[in-house]
């Protein structure tokens, strides 16, 4: 694309410079084959998907369908829409219309003020502007959303003045007339109200706008998004089945097939948290691999509510608080590198409890926080026994039957660890053959974990009290 010094200014300057006008379909496969030839990656920041969610998303662009991006909440559904815009043009001219809400194609404008306009003045007095890429994408969320939002409404001050209600002019354009040559996106679809999912489904039949009864052609030139959760989507009566059958695409989206993709994903989505600087904290693979197991097994669990999901953010929220924890004791404590223990996940409450939502039916009276206790202790034990040598287990579970207590917490000094396990250093060498170095916040983690790894598998038992934790036979 030309630099902006250079683009033409006026209407008769665009079409000597050989400007062509495209849909905004035609445009998004032009510049997605352009990228698909030259092996550059498609969907940068979408991870996981490659070989599921991304071919189907290619094909439905070829294809030219609007879309649905099926599936629970936290399974990247936005920013996959959002990342679509990176296939438009970077600019595109408009008329430079004073006051209308619509970037009009130069060539071809379908309100009336730019059809006056091209048919009433000279071609080199009719200003061009650019419209960038960025601003060729609207979202909207469903909830609350009225018709007059999205589609538009007659205007009560345009109407005072004489203008007839079944004129053009009396409209106030919604956000799709206004996104006219770019790309509207709804999130949530089966909120929306009826009414507005007929004039979605006349949007998406004809592409023109009705209005209070009144019919006004447009040739609306928009690519339309949306996404759903699948339990409302599917459940009868939420969308009306002739805008369903108008959608040419169903993308069906999911959570991380494995773990250490999840664990990619929240590395990804935590580039912005500072694990160095003053206070730095050094993270274990598997306190890693733990924060993500919960998230894995919260998504299993019979306490939780499968139609709601649980999102990727909730993956996100727990590895910051782990992180801030371990910090805060590493300040505290003047500890350098601090490290995340098992007991940092104490603190997971305030991060996980609201975005967890319970099956009411399955939890057998357990509170929130039991729930997220129950979880966490399984994830523990899933992660630990990949990790344990099993022969090495009983011999610190028969070290733990002769009366050994051993106390643990977020805020107890790393080196504690050492004095407090000398009783059992074979049995713990033994057990854990894992690189724990000769670092004691490295040693202290590793020394949580296989604590916690012996509790989650019915070895040992545990009490907690003010942040303390004590194992014990």
């Amino acid at each position: 694309m030309t630099a902006p010094a250079t683009r033409p200014t006026t209407l008769r300057d665009l079409r000597e410079s050989g400007w062509k006008p495209k849909s905004v379909k035609k445009e998004l496969q032009d510049n997605f084959l352009a990228a698909l030839k030259s092996g550059e990656e498609l969907f940068p920041g979408i991870v996981g998907y490659d070989d599921t969610v991304i071919p189907e998303i290619n094909i439905a662009v070829l294809a030219g369908h609007d879309m649905l991006f099926l599936g629970e909440k936290g399974q990247a559904k936005s920013r996959l829409m959002r990342s679509l815009v990176r296939y438009l043009d970077e600019v595109i001219p408009y008329l430079a219309i004073p006051g209308c809400p619509v970037h009009e194609d130069p060539y071809h404008p379908i309100t009336s003020a730019g059809k006056r306009l091209v048919a009433g003045t000279p071609e080199a007095e009719i200003p061009i502007a650019w419209w960038p890429r960025a601003e060729r994408y609207v979202e909207r969320l469903a909830p609350g959303t009225k018709f007059a939002d999205i589609i538009g409404e007659i205007d009560p001050a345009k109407l005072a003045i004489g203008t007839s209600m079944s004129a053009e002019d009396a409209l106030h354009f919604g956000l799709i007339p206004r996104m006219h040559r770019g790309i509207f996106a709804m999130n949530e679809i089966p909120e929306l109200d009826e009414l507005i999912q007929v004039g979605l489904f006349n949007i998406l039949e004809e592409r023109d706008v009705q209005i209070r009864g009144y019919p006004i052609q447009f040739d609306l030139d928009v690519l339309i998004l949306f996404s759903a959760n699948p339990s409302t989507y599917n459940r009868s009566g939420k969308v009306i089945p002739q805008l369903k059958d108008r959608i040419g695409s169903l993308i069906q989206t999911h959570y991380p097939t494995e773990r250490a993709v999840g664990i990619q994903i929240t590395e990804q989505e935590a580039v912005d948290l500072d694990v160095a600087g003053e206070y730095p904290v050094t993270v274990p693979y598997f306190m890693k691999e733990i924060v993500e197991q919960i998230s894995v097994s919260a998504r299993k669990s019979k306490y939780v509510d499968h139609t709601s999901g649980v999102s990727a953010r909730f993956s996100l929220a727990n590895y910051r608080t782990m992180v801030a924890s371990a910090r805060h004791r590493g300040v505290v404590l003047n500890e350098k590198p601090a490290v995340p223990r098992v007991s940092d996940l104490g603190h997971l409450p305030t991060s996980a409890l609201g975005k967890l939502e319970l099956d009411l039916l399955g939890t057998h009276q357990m509170s929130e926080k039991q729930v997220l206790e129950a979880i966490v202790a399984e994830a523990v034990g899933a992660v630990f026994e990949e990790y344990v040598d099993k022969h090495g287990l009983d011999e610190i579970a028969e070290v733990f039957g002769k009366g050994v207590k051993i106390e643990v917490g977020d805020m107890l000094p790393s080196s504690d660890y050492a004095r407090r396990l000398k009783r059992v250093p074979k049995a713990w060498e033994k057990a854990f053959e894992v690189n724990v170095g000769e670092n004691d916040a490295v040693r202290a983690s590793c020394v949580e974990f296989v604590l916690a790894g012996l509790y989650a598998t019915d070895r040992i038992s545990r009490s907690a009290k003010h942040g303390r934790i004590v194992y014990e036979t």
